[in-house]
């Protein structure tokens, strides 16, 4: 499994590797699994896809939901798929609660309160987001920190589960603790100096814009989805408030690059309180990394000769 901040160059590293492990890729992506979210997800092109195969990619479409149980029992059936043909499972993506979920699995939460949601959303149109992610620290401090402040979805849904159950939404995740593993997992994480990241993220942005991604949000608009969740993703919700007149041009470009910096920032922190998490730069030494990544295959017991827990400070 190859994780770490948006930009940093995971999808890179980890086709390198499958091309000398035989391996094929499982995205863990909550964006890149549907259909026409291509390039504000950075969504493998053709010609990567035709080089490696890869799953979870163009499964659902915009309008159908997908929660984390339901992406995390699809990415198991894709594993067993891809192991049962002798080849090996690379899971790679950046949507980090996906990634403990799928390897420690989850909680059993209570069930969404369409009551509750609905307050939330007439609360969101009323006071904003920010009003809403206020209120979530007042409950739940270490949710709140580890939630985007502009992540509506999963603000409402730690103010909800608290009112459902009277617990911080935290509170069960340490509990549970995520101590029952679905598959076994050699958890490697990726990062970059955090100028050289930010860097690398500003000229994304840019490549995105150069590639057509307005046109990409436009058509989506223009089919009625903008008010979907996966339009309220990063990089589509900017450009869309753009073309819906709520913004200029230049402030929704730089406030989706802020954004960015701010979300690459945020899944550090989350993979910091990973268990069980290696680290290395971008530019590992690829030969090192696939003689242990093999002997993990092999015995359980990678020599993670590259692994440096610094790294995660950068």
């Amino acid at each position: 499994m190859i994780a770490g901040p948006t930009g940093v160059g995971k999808s890179s590293l980890a086709m390198d590797l499958a091309e000398r492990l035989g391996g094929e890729i499982v995205s863990i992506d909550s964006v890149q699994i549907y259909r026409g979210l291509d390039i504000g997800s950075a969504k493998p092109s053709a010609a990567d896809r035709e080089r490696i195969p890869h799953h979870l990619i163009d499964r659902l479409d915009p309008t159908q939901d997908c929660n984390v149980a339901e992406f995390a029992a699809l990415a198991l059936q894709a594993i067993d798929e891809i192991s049962a043909r002798g080849a090996v499972p690379i899971a790679v993506g950046g949507t980090n609660l996906y990634v403990r979920v799928l390897v420690h699995g989850i909680f059993d939460a209570p069930d969404a309160s369409p009551e509750i949601r609905a307050r939330h959303e007439s609360d969101l149109a009323t006071y904003g987001v920010a009003h809403l992610h206020d209120e979530l620290r007042s409950v739940d401090a270490i949710l709140a920190d580890r939630i985007h402040p502009n992540d509506f979805i999963r603000i409402s849904r730690g103010l909800e589960v608290y009112e459902l159950t009277g617990r911080p939404l935290s509170e069960h995740q340490s509990e549970h603790a995520f101590k029952t593993p679905n598959v076994e997992a050699l958890k490697i994480a990726v990062n970059r100096p955090r100028e050289e990241l930010y860097q690398r993220i500003d000229a994304r942005v840019d490549a995105m814009l150069t590639a057509g991604f307005v046109d990409e949000v436009r058509a989506l608009a223009e089919r009625g989805l903008v008010g979907l969740k996966p339009l309220q993703s990063l990089g589509y919700r900017h450009i869309g408030s753009y073309l819906a007149g709520d913004v200029e041009f230049e402030e929704a470009v730089r406030t989706l690059k802020r954004d960015t910096r701010r979300f690459a920032k945020q899944q550090l922190s989350w993979l910091r309180s990973e268990p069980n998490v290696v680290w290395t730069l971008a530019d590992v030494d690829l030969d090192e990394l696939e003689r242990d990544v093999r002997a993990f295959i092999e015995e359980r017991q990678p020599v993670l000769a590259w692994s440096d827990p610094s790294i995660a400070s950068l």
